[in-house]
């Protein structure tokens, strides 16, 4: 089953204090309806392997703000194996565009193992695109990402709103299913991410709703947040 955009979408990334973010979160209850693939209040969990070249290609073009550049990742969300999906996603300063194609558990299995080579026989375009970054670019696993997403969702302009909570670094492992997985908090507890993605324009109800003028945008990379962590950790 493919799942991608054919258009590129703005994405806007904010750092929220604790009280925003409760303020926040009750106006967008009250108008929005919340993602249904939500579990309880908190929403739904994501975790991410990320892969990187050996020269760190995806790590230094976000530091170094490369106007152009990507990522491949692989997601699952509520730590359960019934959709295990291989992304990349690109960015064009605030654009973004990403692809995703799932595998099954055992695919998945195989190619954490080193055994990648089903992947050049997908008919997923990106799937071959990734076994050329793991065969030809030498690419491997750096970081697992974890965090709670609680997403709400407006039709017109297909915007939708969320808080990323309890950000995580894995540090012992680079297995999203490792039952013995270590995550450590990567950012302060006081704080919450908001990202706001739509299409073509923000809706006025939405602007008024989240009122970007009196937030702080930044430019945040979950990814490079938690790669510092895992190397400061393997540092010790």
């Amino acid at each position: 089953m493919t799942k991608s955009r054919q258009t590129f979408r703005t994405e806007h990334k904010y750092y929220l204090h604790i009280h925003d973010y409760h303020s926040l979160r009750h106006r967008a209850s009250s108008m929005l309806l919340m993602d249904p693939n939500s579990i309880n209040l908190d929403g739904y969990c994501i975790r991410s392997l990320y892969f990187d070249g050996p020269h760190d290609h995806a790590l230094h073009d976000k530091n170094n703000g490369i106007f152009s550049r990507e990522k491949y990742r692989i997601r699952i969300y509520n730590g359960k194996d019934d959709v295990i999906a291989v992304e990349r996603k690109k960015k064009r300063g605030d654009y973004v565009f990403k692809e995703s194609f799932r595998i099954s558990r055992q695919e998945y299995d195989q190619l954490l193992s080193g055994d990648y080579d089903f992947l050049q026989k997908k008919a997923s375009a990106l799937l071959r695109d990734f076994y050329l970054a793991l065969a030809h670019r030498a690419f491997r696993p750096t970081a697992i990402v974890e965090y709670w997403r609680e997403a709400y969702v407006y039709e017109h302009g297909n915007v939708r709103i969320t808080f990323d909570k309890k950000l995580s670094a894995g540090v012992n492992s680079y297995d999203l299913f490792d039952p013995n997985l270590v995550l450590e908090e990567a950012i302060a507890v006081p704080q919450t991410i908001m990202e706001v993605k739509f299409d073509s324009f923000l809706p006025d109800a939405i602007r008024n709703l989240i009122q970007p003028q009196s937030q702080h945008r930044s430019s945040i990379s979950k990814y490079v947040i938690c790669r510092e962590v895992n190397v400061k950790h393997f540092k010790e």
